[in-house]
């Protein structure tokens, strides 16, 4: 099975996701500076969300770039992943008309949390079916920036319910993380392209 409507598809569906979340920031009534005070943290949810999307469409061009073929366990796992994704407009409009309280901080770093699990089980269903020495399973079988995100996500969840805004800071410190791609998938793109 070709790989081909896996990236169309996600392609498709992450520009949806895009749309859905801008469409969420309301335009003022009034042209002044004043009105537009009020929608400062739903603008800031809606940046920090713009770049966790934007890493996953970064990620997952990078990853399906050294795919070479996929099956149904894998098109399930990517519809898992996109089922997440697709949440976090939602999540990204609820932390910020709320201004950042604690539960809506804590459900948005768990849609994060959960988007990366499935971003996991789609690589290692894909690892399933990719020999042990391809390009795939060997720039990607030592993920250590994957463990270090779960494991932050978990301390931001707990700590939302204390200090929201500190729990944003590690769900922000996990976007940069995951910033610059996987050098040595990049690496084996350019050698392969």
């Amino acid at each position: 099975m070709g790989k081909g409507r896996v990236e169309a598809f996600s392609d498709g569906v992450i520009a949806i996701i895009i749309t859905i979340m801008v469409l969420e920031l309301k335009v003022p009534h009034v042209a002044s500076w004043e009105a537009l005070k009020p929608l400062i943290p739903v603008f800031l949810c809606y940046i920090m969300s713009f770049i966790y999307i934007g890493i996953y469409w970064n990620n997952h061009h990078h990853l399906y770039h050294a795919v070479k073929k996929v099956n149904g366990q894998v098109l399930w796992a990517n519809l898992h992943l996109l089922f997440w994704l697709s949440l976090v407009p939602f999540v990204t409009a609820w932390m910020g008309e709320n201004h950042y309280e604690s539960l809506p901080a804590a459900f948005y770093g768990f849609v994060l949390l959960m988007s990366g699990f499935a971003y996991e089980l789609q690589v290692n269903r894909l690892f399933a079916i990719h020999d042990k020495d391809s390009a795939l399973v060997m720039t990607l079988k030592r993920d250590y920036k994957g463990a270090a995100s779960v494991a932050i996500y978990l301390a931001a969840i707990s700590l939302s319910f204390w200090s929201p805004y500190l729990a944003c800071s590690l769900y922000i410190l996990v976007a940069i993380l995951w910033l610059i791609p996987n050098r040595r998938l990049e690496k084996e793109m350019s050698q392969g392209a």
